[in-house]
């Protein structure tokens, strides 16, 4: 089973608490175990770009579309038997103590 695991940066969130994990031993620990199939990080919501199309016309802004202090920093393709086993994987990225990580499913297309 398949995962997108994003990696939520929140620079307002304050702690003490250390990650269980730096992230060089993360990427090791998951790349050897074949759980992480991909994943890099992302540069700053600045960098970014919006595109919408809208009845036949193109936006493209600068930044993200939506207003928050949170963004996300960067990205893990996970291949895990249950999602119990991706929770355990996101725990010990060092981001969980530092910020947010989300899973998501994969929902793959049912094409004929």
């Amino acid at each position: 089973m398949k995962f997108l695991m994003l990696v939520v940066a929140d620079p307002d969130l304050t702690t003490d608490e250390e990650p269980v994990l730096t992230i060089e031993e993360w990427v090791q620990e998951t790349a050897q175990s074949g759980v992480n199939l991909d994943g890099d990080r992302l540069r700053p919501p600045s960098d970014a770009k919006t595109v919408r199309r809208r009845n036949g016309k193109v936006s493209v802004t600068d930044g993200p579309f939506v207003e928050t202090h949170e963004w996300i920093a960067g990205f893990d393709l996970l291949e895990c038997d249950t999602i119990e086993q991706a929770i355990e994987v996101a725990t010990r990225h060092p981001m969980a103590t530092h910020g947010t990580i989300e899973l998501r499913p994969f929902w793959p297309l049912e094409l004929d």
